[in-house]
C-alpha cells in the first residue's frame, strides 16, 4: 500500500510521474475539474459578496469515489495540478472534496515532468496559494456573470444559443475594427522605378530613392515618366559605399504567444491543435525503451527566462554539435515583456539530448512539428549572433537634374543560431546572401534596363490566428491559458470564419459586436479588459480582495443590462437558404449556427422542428448499400463516418474509409493516426493487412 497518495489533473501525466517514484507513491488523476458552478442557474449569490456556489460536476462520481477511497488508504496526500491559477484552483477543490487542512503543506508544482524535478517537488510541498485560487475566482465568476447575464438579452434582441464573453468580445471588436477599415480603405497610386546595371561583368538592381540624393515619392504615371526620361540611357556614377558589419541576435525561447504564432506561420497548426500537442509533449510521451517522458516544460507561459541547468546543457549540446565559436562567451538572457508573469520558464525541451530526429517515430505528426520547432528554438536561443555584412552603394544618373538609385547587398560573415533556426529576410535584406559587385565611388556601372512599375497602397491585412494573438499579447489582453480558447469559441459562436488562415467576421459578428459597442461599451473597450487583467494579477500577488475586482465591474455592468433590456430594439437577421429542401414540410432548409457550428434547420420552426447536420460527402460509398459514406460529428466533437441512409443503414466507422480494396481480402481499407503519422489498414480486423508509408510532409491540420 501507498504512503502518499498524489493527485494530478491527467491520466497520462500520472503515468509518466508514477515511473520515476517508488512503491511509497500512488499517483492517479482527477482529469481535471471536480467542483464547479452549476450549469442550470447563476450560481453566484449577488447580495452575499459575490459568494459562488460550488457543486460536484454531474458524471465525475466513479472518479471522485475512487480519489476519496485512495486518500483513504494513503498516509499522506499531495495535490500535483497544473501550475497556473486553473491548477492551483483545482487542487483547492480536491482539498475541500477531501477535508484536508489547506493551512497544511500539501501542494506541489512541476514546471517539467522529469525525475529530478518531480522527487525535489515532492520533497518540498508548500501550502496552497489562496491568492491564486481568488485570482481563478475572481475570472471565473466576472465570466459567469456575464455569460449568464449577456446571454438572456442577445437570445432576446438577436438569436438563442449566442454568448458573450470578457476577451472574446473584444477580440471580435477587434477583427470587426480591422474588416471596417478594410471596407472603408481608399488606394492611393505610387510608382517604383528599378534600373538594371552591371558593374565587373556582374549585373544587380538599383532602385529610385530621389533627386540629387534627396528621397522623393513617385505618385503619378507623370512624375514617373518624368525620372524614366531622365534615367534611361544616362551614365551612372557611384556617389557613396558604406559597408558595415550587423549582428542579428538570436530569438528568445517560446512564451505561449511566441510558439502559437510560430506554429502557425511555419508549421500552419492552429492554436487549438498547437495546445493540444503542446500539452501531450508536456504531460508525457511513450519513447520506445525509456517509457512515458515529459518532453517540454509547462507550455502556459509569458516568461522567456530558462534555469541555469537547462542554458548550461544547452551551451555544452552547442558546443560538442556545432564548435566553440557558436557558443557566445556570456549566455544569452532575454527580457520579457513589463507585464510579463515569471513564475514559469519559457516553453523549452526537457532534454536537449533527445533530438527531434531521434524522436520522430514515436511522434504523431502534430507532436513532431511542434517538438521541433521548440526544440531549434531553444537552442539557436543560446547560440551567437549571425554576423552579416551590409553595402548600401548610392548611385547618381549625370545631367542637370540627378536622379539617386541605392542598391542594397548581404553578405553572410557567420552563421551563428541560423544555422538551426531562420529567421526570414528583414526590411535591409539581412537574411539572405545578395551580393553587390565591388565599387567604389567614382566608378560607373553600366546601364542595361529601366522598369517603371504602378502600385496601390494595400489596405491592412485581415488578422489570421498568429497575429491575433500577437495583438492580444501586445494589447495585454488575456493571458496565455485564454488564447487559443479565445479565438476557438469566437469562430465556433459563428462571429467569426477562418478563411485560408484570415479571420473574417460574419453578419452576425458585426450585429454582436454592434450591441456590445452601443450598450456596454466597457466590456468591449481594450483599455478595460486590459486593466481588467492587471487586476486579476494583483489579486493573484495578494494585493487585492477578488470581491473587490468584481464589485467594480458588476454595478455599472448591471446598471447597462437593464437600460439594454428596455431600450435594445430586436435585430432580424435573414438566414442563408440552403438548396435542400425540408424531408418534413417541403420548405428549403436555411443554414443555422449552434453550439458545435452550422447546421440546416426548417425555416417554420416552432411549427416545423426538423434539423439536419451540414453533409460532407467523402467521394467514397458505402460497402454495405452503395449509399454515400459522409463525415458526421459525434456527441464530443469528434468525428466519425457513417453512411448517408442511417438508420436504414448501419455502417459505421470511427477511421476514414478510403477507395481502395485490401488486397488481402479484398474488403474496404481506412486510414488511422498512429504515433508514426497515418497509416492504411484493412477495415475487418481479423484481416489484419497493415500498410505503413514514409511520413510525407503534413500540411494544415484539417481536423481539431
Amino acid at each position: 500500500m501507498a504512503d502518499t497518495l498524489i493527485i494530478v489533473e491527467s491520466p497520462s501525466k500520472a503515468k509518466t510521474i508514477e515511473k520515476y517514484l517508488g512503491s511509497k507513491y500512488k499517483v492517479i488523476a482527477s482529469n481535471g475539474h471536480v467542483r464547479d458552478l452549476p450549469k442550470s442557474q447563476l450560481g453566484v449569490d449577488v447580495d452575499n459578496d459575490f459568494a459562488p456556489k460550488y457543486i460536484t460536476l454531474r458524471g465525475r462520481g466513479e472518479v471522485i469515489d475512487k480519489i476519496r477511497k485512495e486518500a483513504k488508504a494513503a498516509k499522506h496526500i499531495v495535490l500535483a495540478t497544473d501550475p497556473d491559477r486553473e491548477g492551483e484552483a483545482i487542487s483547492w477543490h480536491l482539498a475541500h472534496l477531501l477535508k484536508m487542512d489547506e493551512n497544511e503543506p500539501c501542494r506541489v508544482v512541476f514546471n517539467e515532468i522529469t525525475k529530478n524535478v518531480i522527487k525535489k517537488a515532492v520533497e518540498s510541498p508548500r501550502v496552497i496559494d489562496k491568492s491564486l485560487v481568488d485570482a481563478q475566482q475572481a475570472r471565473r465568476v466576472l465570466d459567469r456573470l456575464m455569460g449568464y447575464k449577456l446571454s438572456p438579452l442577445l437570445w432576446s434582441k438577436v438569436r438563442r444559443g449566442l454568448s458573450a464573453g470578457r476577451v472574446q468580445s473584444v477580440a471580435t471588436k477587434i477583427i470587426c475594427d480591422r474588416e471596417r477599415e478594410i471596407l472603408d480603405f481608399v488606394p492611393k497610386e505610387y510608382w517604383t522605378i528599378s534600373v538594371k546595371l552591371s558593374h565587373v561583368k556582374k549585373s544587380f538592381d538599383a532602385k529610385f530613392y530621389g533627386f540629387d540624393g534627396k528621397k522623393a515619392e513617385l505618385n503619378s504615371e507623370a512624375e514617373a515618366m518624368h525620372v524614366v526620361k531622365l534615367s534611361d540611357g544616362a551614365k551612372y556614377i557611384v556617389k557613396d559605399v558604406k559597408v558595415a558589419a550587423k549582428n542579428r541576435h538570436a530569438p528568445a525561447p517560446y512564451t505561449t504567444s511566441s510558439m502559437l504564432q510560430d506554429a502557425s506561420n511555419r508549421a500552419s497548426m492552429p492554436p487549438k491543435r498547437t495546445m493540444l500537442c503542446a500539452q501531450q509533449l508536456y504531460e508525457g510521451v511513450e519513447i520506445p525503451g525509456i517509457g512515458s517522458v515529459g518532453l517540454i516544460t509547462y507550455m502556459r507561459t509569458d516568461s522567456v527566462r530558462i534555469s541555469t541547468e537547462a542554458q548550461n546543457a544547452a551551451r555544452e549540446f552547442i558546443g560538442k554539435t556545432f564548435g566553440t565559436k557558436y557558443v557566445p562567451q556570456k549566455p544569452n538572457v532575454y527580457k520579457g515583456r513589463a507585464s510579463a508573469q515569471d513564475a514559469h520558464e519559457a516553453i523549452r525541451p526537457t532534454n536537449v539530448d533527445l533530438t527531434p530526429a531521434m524522436l520522430k517515430g514515436s511522434l504523431d505528426a502534430g507532436q513532431y512539428k511542434l517538438y521541433k520547432l521548440i526544440y531549434e528554438r531553444f537552442i539557436a536561443s543560446q547560440m551567437s549572433d549571425a554576423v552579416f555584412e551590409t553595402t548600401t552603394v548610392t548611385i547618381d544618373t549625370d545631367g542637370d537634374e540627378v536622379c539617386t538609385y541605392r542598391a542594397n547587398g548581404t553578405k553572410r560573415l557567420f552563421d551563428g543560431f541560423t544555422a538551426v533556426y531562420s529567421m526570414g529576410e528583414d526590411e535591409e535584406g539581412i537574411g539572405n546572401n545578395k551580393t553587390l559587385p565591388a565599387m567604389e565611388v567614382g566608378e560607373t556601372p553600366k546601364f542595361n534596363g529601366i522598369t517603371p512599375k504602378q502600385n496601390f497602397t494595400e489596405p491592412p491585412p485581415r488578422y489570421t490566428e498568429a497575429s491575433l494573438v500577437k495583438t492580444l499579447e501586445e494589447l495585454g489582453i488575456g493571458r496565455p491559458s485564454t488564447y487559443s480558447p479565445t479565438i476557438s469559441t469566437i469562430i465556433d459562436r459563428g462571429y467569426v470564419d477562418r478563411e485560408k488562415k484570415q479571420l473574417i467576421p460574419t453578419e452576425l459578428g458585426f450585429i454582436v459586436n454592434k450591441l456590445m459597442e452601443d450598450n456596454f461599451d466597457s466590456i468591449v473597450n481594450v483599455k478595460f479588459t486590459a486593466d481588467m487583467e492587471k487586476r486579476l494579477d494583483s489579486v493573484e500577488e495578494g494585493n487585492e480582495r477578488w470581491q473587490n475586482v468584481v464589485y467594480d465591474f458588476y454595478g455599472p455592468f448591471a446598471s447597462s443590462l437593464d437600460k439594454a433590456f428596455s431600450e435594445v430594439e430586436r435585430v432580424e437577421i435573414k438566414d442563408e437558404v440552403s438548396d435542400i429542401p425540408c424531408d418534413k414540410c417541403g420548405a428549403m432548409m436555411v443554414y443555422k449556427v449552434g453550439r458545435f457550428g452550422k447546421f440546416l434547420a426548417c425555416p417554420n420552426y416552432p411549427e416545423c422542428q426538423n434539423t439536419k447536420a451540414i453533409i460532407e460527402k467523402i467521394g467514397v460509398k458505402c460497402p454495405k448499400c452503395g449509399a454515400d459514406i459522409i463525415k458526421r460529428r459525434g456527441k464530443k466533437k469528434n468525428f466519425f463516418y457513417g453512411c448517408e441512409r442511417y438508420p436504414d443503414c448501419d455502417f459505421v466507422s470511427w477511421d476514414m474509409p478510403l477507395n481502395e480494396k485490401c488486397p488481402k481480402c479484398g474488403k474496404m481499407l481506412v486510414q488511422k493516426m498512429g504515433p508514426r503519422g497515418r497509416y492504411t489498414i484493412c477495415s475487418d480486423p481479423e484481416c489484419g493487412f497493415v500498410l505503413r508509408k514514409a511520413r510525407e510532409k503534413e500540411g494544415s491540420e484539417k481536423e481539431q
